[in-house]
């Protein structure tokens, strides 16, 4: 029987208030907070972060990647193969995107689920990231929020075993995006509930149900998208469970995180779940998909970790205007230093490993991991003076200590001002960075830092990835 096998999660840490939206356009508008992905973060760092994040749950690499999320950083290239070479996949590893669709999630692990008891592969990473926009001013602006999620499927050791699933798709238009649009666009919200998610949701749902003559008590926790508390609300009475069971979205504190929503809530019931619950999941977009799980006496598993009270406690506000600069949505002054080199694509390829993966060397002879500037090779080791006696090291996965640091007031960024830092790796080696999700009060020499997949900045349409290091979280 196919299951899940793993669980992780990425909430940025950045947020920003709703009363400050709604007080600088002087509108009406709920309160709480959402999660904002930093100037340097998109769908493909966060679903990386996931990734990552679910993999040290998990003992086996994933044999595959499926990607799914509406706001790929591309438009025509594989986003899923750029995260396996981040999160440093075999090559021979199934990566698929699944896109254009709020659904998106659940499509990928109902695919996932196929591959898996087709023999196909042993296990898939299926990994959910969005980052969408909503207009200024719009409701869509206060309710859209940032985040990732990832599970991974697989025969083996589960933490909840997928007894079945059932799907409908509904050709129904309620919220879109073309290849022209920035910004989400919808339908009015009545519309919306009595033609198309109500009446999807319940037929999918109930359906499952049927076939297996289950009620909603049978069930210890009903986890399920929607776009709101109300919309919440209104499907928990129709199906029949009691407010208890139904899986806190979030609203209040990330909003709604699109293609990753029910993942997210997802990975917030299995971190609270105990052996021989059983769990309804579905997701909704252009129709539905349901999911009975049932936990497993692994289930403590999914509690290793961080877990989701964990992430929604690291948080750092910020204000209306820099998000706005961070979303593009203003034109501000350009800054007049010399800008930087933009990416150049044989350079990339030459040193995909060490750019992707952040791989450098560790001597053969005495142990001594090193790494390189890109584009520069090692020949002789630092320590013990060996010549061309190296075997490839992965740093990406590495903690460290910042070593020294330098404040850059005119460095080209968008949340000035630059801080760049020497690493020294727990393990050995030493790289020289930018640094990410810093407090510039807190930062000093002895910190523990981690490395974290960020995008640099984009030449020519070709956005250039690499890793920075963060604070230990």
């Amino acid at each position: 029987m196919a299951g899940i096998t793993s669980i992780g999660a990425y909430i940025p840490m950045y947020r920003l208030s709703l009363e400050e939206i709604t007080r600088f356009w002087r509108i009406k508008g709920a309160g709480g907070e959402k999660a904002v992905a930093g100037f340097d973060e998109d769908s493909i760092t966060m679903a990386v972060a996931a990734a990552l994040d679910c993999m040290k749950r998990s003992n086996e690499l994933p044999q595959g990647l499926y990607f799914a999320t509406t706001t790929n950083a591309y438009r025509e290239k594989q986003g899923a193969a750029v995260i396996a070479s981040a999160i440093d996949l075999k090559r021979e590893s199934l990566t698929s995107d699944f896109t254009n669709s709020l659904r998106a999630a659940t499509i990928a692990m109902r695919s996932a689920v196929d591959a898996v008891k087709g023999g196909s592969a042993k296990s898939i990473l299926v990994t959910a990231s969005d980052a969408r926009l909503g207009g200024p001013q719009g409701r869509n602006e206060q309710i859209l929020g940032d985040g990732a999620a990832a599970i991974i499927i697989g025969s083996g050791q589960t933490i909840a075993d997928i007894e079945d699933t059932h799907s409908i798709f509904n050709d129904f238009t309620d919220y879109w995006r073309n290849s022209r649009d920035e910004f989400i666009q919808s339908a009015e919200g009545r519309f919306i509930d009595a033609n198309g998610y109500m009446p999807t949701m319940q037929e999918t749902i109930s359906g499952l149900m049927k076939k297996h003559s289950l009620s909603a008590k049978d069930f210890s926790k009903i986890v399920f998208y929607a776009t709101d508390l109300k919309e919440q609300a209104e499907l928990t009475k129709r199906l029949g469970f009691d407010k208890a069971q139904v899986q806190d979205p979030l609203f209040a504190q990330i909003g709604n995180t699109g293609a990753a929503a029910a993942f997210m809530m997802l990975v917030a019931a299995l971190e609270e779940a105990k052996a021989g619950d059983r769990i309804l999941f579905a997701g909704y977009g252009d129709g539905c998909d349901a999911f009975i799980l049932r936990a497993t006496k692994d289930i403590d598993r999914a509690r290793a970790g961080q877990t989701m009270k964990d992430r929604l406690a690291r948080r750092a506000a910020v204000d209306y205007g820099k998000y706005l600069n961070w979303r593009n949505l203003v034109p501000i002054e350009a800054m007049n230093l010399p800008a930087r080199s933009e990416p150049h694509l044989a350079t990339r390829w030459r040193d995909r490993r060490n750019v992707s993966a952040l791989y450098g060397v560790r001597c053969k002879k005495c142990g001594t991991p090193q790494i390189h500037p890109i584009g520069q090779n090692i020949r002789i080791c630092a320590v013990c003076q060996a010549k061309d006696d190296f075997e490839e090291y992965r740093f990406s996965d590495k903690k460290g200590k910042l070593f020294s640091y330098a404040i850059d007031q005119l460095q080209p960024t968008k949340n000035p001002p630059g801080l760049n830092g020497v690493v020294d790796f727990d393990e050995g080696g030493r790289l020289i960075c930018e640094l990410t999700d810093y407090d510039l009060d807190k930062v000093k020499i002895g910190m523990p830092v981690e490395m974290s997949y960020r995008r640099m900045l984009q030449g020519q349409g070709i956005i250039n990835y690499f890793w920075k290091a963060k604070p230990v979280a």
